[in-house]
């Protein structure tokens, strides 16, 4: 039996049939409409007509059908010949749920389509739209777990959230960096989200199906580093196991070895290190056999390597080989633009698994744009977990909500919007670009190399704004 939209069937679903068949779809659709070869309207009917606010239809004959709807995807069923038979359309505030229907002439070409609106209202598929929530959560849940299990990834690059200029040049340099099998350095205070970029880079990269290795240098006792990291051959010393245990560049082995905060690495060990980085090779605690290893290393402090090279406390040449390629993550106070897409995500992520949904309003938003949040994104998934705890998994956090759980002097000073007089745009722009810098090389102690890529900015366009502020 042949399949009536096969590409190369030489008939296709036919105009015959699709005139048989069209009386009975159109009564039960909320609208209809059909074009010709080129993606004109030929026909649309008063249902769908009123969907779109038009009063006259026959003022719409002859029209292309993307000046009308601009989101349609009738052109894509002509181009193809390929029916869509359940789609999501946005027209303006509506969600309208279509499908589409090409039909062919006798010599088996496109010669028009039709499309009917199923839904105009996604009500009724509240059912259906609920079970595919569950199982897509089930589905994260799986995913996690399985990455727990085989050492692989949880996040991606849509899990750093934003869309501030200074969080699109963090994505810019992640991808530049997934591309580069090199040394990366990431900087950035604590709660910024180094391990989530820091996956990130993984899963975009050629080694994204080999181990992503992750390990907290600080988290580890010094006399155990060495031992966790190159491993120990049996018997190695007193109540060692019989069997070799592998350490973190064997485990890593062709993907990725994560170090997080290694600023606090001892200097003993940084010597291991860079030569392990300069030879590929490791030798395991308490054995003369010398292990070769391909791991591409990513490495994250929230320490200030500049001044620990000028201290003493960190090697210049490991800091060197490890800063291949720096990105710095700003701090969230630099990109409060932000605020409300994290929300969004934090919101999700911890309602998951609940069967709860939840989210922020403009007023709240406007209270936790009005705070410098010294924690960064850790400390803003804790205040809405306490928020929405607090509410009783009421599913709207205000204003109110979010000031039970924040700073008294943030909620009682009168600096939100709804309290602040209106002022010129330029203005206000202005001096949230102050506060921008001004916090930016604060935290770079005047540095203005680092205070720019903190910005997002060259460092040449960072002194011009320093000069219109002086």
């Amino acid at each position: 039996m042949s399949a009536p939209f096969d590409s190369k069937q030489s008939i296709g679903l036919t105009r015959e049939l699709i005139e048989v068949l069209f009386p009975i779809f159109e009564q039960a659709s909320a609208g209809a409409i059909a074009v010709d070869r080129e993606g004109h309207i030929t026909w649309i009917n008063t249902r769908y007509a009123s969907l779109l606010g038009i009063k006259d239809p026959h003022t719409l004959i002859g029209r292309p059908v993307r000046a009308v709807i601009p989101h349609s995807r009738l052109p894509e069923v002509l181009r193809t010949g390929q029916p869509l038979l359940l789609d999501i359309m946005e027209h303006h505030t509506q969600q309208l749920v279509v499908s589409r229907l090409p039909f062919f002439d006798d010599a088996g070409q496109v010669s028009g389509a039709v499309a009917f609106v199923l839904y105009d209202d996604l009500q009724p598929l509240t059912p259906l739209v609920s079970k595919y929530r569950q199982l897509h959560q089930d589905l994260l849940a799986a995913k996690k777990a399985l990455a727990n299990k085989a050492r692989s990834t949880r996040y991606s690059l849509n899990d750093f959230a934003g869309a501030s200029p200074a969080a699109l040049e963090v994505k810019r340099r992640a991808r530049l960096a997934a591309g580069r099998d090199m040394p990366v350095l990431l900087l950035g205070e604590t709660g910024t989200g180094k391990e989530i970029l820091a996956q990130a880079i993984h899963s975009l990269s050629p080694r994204t199906a080999a181990p992503f290795v992750g390990v907290n240098v600080a988290a580890v006792p010094e006399n155990l580093l060495e031992a966790e990291f190159f491993g120990v051959a049996p018997g190695a010393f007193t109540g060692a196991d019989r069997r070799m245990r592998k350490g973190k560049f064997q485990l890593a082995h062709g993907g990725t070895l994560f170090l997080d905060e290694v600023g606090d690495m001892p200097l003993a060990l940084q010597a291991k290190l860079l030569r392990v980085l300069q030879e590929r090779e490791i030798e395991p605690l308490g054995s003369n056999q010398v292990i070769p290893v391909d791991v591409r290393l990513i490495a994250a402090t929230s320490r200030d390597l500049d001044a620990m090279v000028a201290e003493g406390s960190f090697r210049s040449d490991l800091y060197y080989r490890l800063n291949v390629l720096e990105i710095s993550i700003p701090p969230l106070r630099a990109r409060l633009s932000d605020i409300g897409v994290l929300c969004e995500t934090l919101l999700e992520a911890i309602c998951a698994g609940q069967e709860l949904r939840a989210e922020v309003t403009d007023a709240a938003i406007n209270v936790l744009e009005c705070y410098d949040w010294p924690g960064n994104i850790r400390e803003l998934r804790n205040v809405l977990e306490r928020a929405f705890t607090m509410g009783e998994g009421c599913g709207t956090l205000d204003a109110d909500a979010v000031c039970r759980v924040l700073p008294k002097v943030v909620c009682g000073s009168n600096t939100t919007p709804e309290t602040t007089a209106a002022r010129p745009l330029a203005e206000v722009l202005a001096e949230a670009e102050a506060i921008a810098i001004g916090a930016a090389l604060k935290s770079c102690n005047s540095n203005r190399s680092k205070a720019a890529r903190l910005l997002g900015i060259s460092r040449s366009a960072l002194y011009e704004k320093l000069a219109r502020l002086s």
